[in-house]
């Protein structure tokens, strides 16, 4: 063998998709998620919910890729021509051998900025310990009072009231209005819960506005506001954008919320679990006292006949006649909770009156009413119209009766021996025996001559 034979021998030869696998792998090893900025261009968006585009600038351009779940969180539709900014992997396209990029995240350029700011921003308060979970207020359960800081126009406060007034209306509410968007809203937020740490008059705040851009919810990403926040003697509970939505604010409150919906749940108890628990309380409560009383009778009876063994007389007569007022102010005090319980069960039982369906059912009973009125007039009817239609047919088929035939003189014939019916006398013979059926009786004849064979 010579030496360029065993040369060949020893080489290593890859298949392309060996060398095109061994190339992803090795790309996508090298880069981490990266921020790439670019222009799009050859936008396409089959049925699949996927995109596929270009991004390119002055001197280049990169294949690109952003499948359908991650494309349902964009905040905006991207065109050509675009000035975009992405998150992505670096990969390779096997089937035909291209360098792309895999889009995690995409939004329009100009936030670019303003998402390195949030994230500079992050760090340094994280740093400070601005979001440490040993700072976090506990929530009052339920709040006596609660403080809405936003806009007094917007959805959210909307949504706020709504879900409040449908679990526990009973719940008083202060809005402090502000703006939410701006270069003047964050001084506002900001002097809107200063203000309300100084009025005291509710312990509960929540701040909240609805969804929109990085840029629409910039101004709760302000260092001031953030300070603020961590500053409130007041527990604040944020309910900002959607549940995909983060801002400074959300990670300086004493706990975030997904939208301005769920901070109204998250704050108030369900109205009928609170009645329930307010029952229970009660019950726990008079059986605590009847206890109670039954304890003190016990020992009363006991120092009684303690005392009556010592005979202290004057002293014993001192103790009963304490006893007796101590039990008549314990009776007095059960009597008076009694009664304060009582009319605040009477004020949730009317509350709940007023959502009793009785109102409808009544309705719908009364619909029901109505309709069976109907039916049975069209039963009725029916039976009346079926009872004249069935007479006439009684006499249409009378009418065509056989026996009404007889009643005018005719006869039907039949042989004797077999019972069948003559039409013709050439279908009996002579000697043979009939039967004459009459409209009364049967006569049997003999057969004696035929004429008309």
């Amino acid at each position: 063998m010579n030496t360029s034979t065993l040369q060949a021998s020893q080489r290593e030869i890859y298949s392309v998709s060996r060398l095109v696998r061994e190339t992803r792998a090795i790309l996508e090893g090298s880069f981490p998620l990266i921020w790439v900025s670019g222009e799009l261009s050859n936008l396409a968006q089959p049925a699949s919910g996927h995109i596929y585009f270009s991004l390119k600038d002055e001197a280049a351009q990169v294949r690109c890729a952003m499948f359908r779940m991650k494309r349902q969180l964009l905040r905006f539709r991207p065109e050509n021509g675009q000035q975009v900014t992405i998150r992505a992997r670096v990969s390779l396209y096997e089937a035909r051998g291209e360098f792309q990029l895999i889009v995690e995240q995409m939004e329009p350029a100009g936030e670019g900025a303003l998402r390195l700011a949030f994230e500079q921003l992050k760090h340094k308060l994280a740093t400070e310990g601005l979001f440490d979970s040993e700072t976090k207020k506990p929530l009052p359960s339920p709040p006596n009072q609660l403080g809405i800081i936003t806009s007094p126009t917007g959805a959210a406060v909307r949504d706020l009231l709504t879900v409040l007034r449908r679990r526990f209306p009973a719940l008083p509410v202060i809005i402090y209005p502000v703006q939410v968007q701006g270069e003047d809203a964050p001084r506002q937020i900001i002097r809107m819960l200063q203000l309300a740490n100084q009025r005291q008059e509710c312990d509960l705040l929540i701040l909240s506005r609805g969804g929109g851009s990085l840029e629409d919810l910039q101004a709760f990403n302000d260092e001031g506001l953030a300070r603020a926040i961590h500053a409130s003697q007041i527990p604040l509970v944020t309910g900002i954008g959607h549940e995909i939505d983060f801002t400074i604010a959300d990670f300086v409150a004493d706990r975030r919320a997904p939208t301005p919906s769920a901070a109204a749940e998250l704050v108030t108890p369900d109205q009928q679990e609170w009645y329930q628990r307010v029952t229970q309380l009660a019950r726990r409560l008079s059986q605590r006292q009847r206890q109670r009383l039954q304890q003190l009778f016990d020992k009363t009876t006991a120092l009684e006949k303690r005392l009556s063994n010592q005979h202290p007389r004057q002293r014993l007569q001192q103790r009963a006649q304490r006893v007796d007022e101590m039990n008549q102010r314990l009776n007095r005090a059960l009597h008076v909770r009694q009664l304060r319980f009582g009319h605040k069960l009477e004020q949730l039982q009317a509350r709940l009156a007023r959502h009793s369906p009785q109102q409808r059912l009544e309705s719908v009973a009364q619909t029901a009413r109505q309709l069976e009125e109907r039916l049975h007039r069209t039963i009725t009817q029916r039976l009346n119209n079926e009872g004249t239609r069935l007479t006439q047919l009684a006499r249409d088929l009378n009418n065509l009766s056989p026996l009404n035939t007889l009643g005018r003189g005719y006869a039907i014939v039949s042989r004797e021996s077999d019972g069948r019916v003559l039409r013709a006398t050439n279908e009996i013979a002579i000697g043979e025996n009939i039967r004459a059926r009459l409209v009364k009786g049967f006569l049997v004849c003999r057969v004696v001559e035929k004429e008309g064979d």
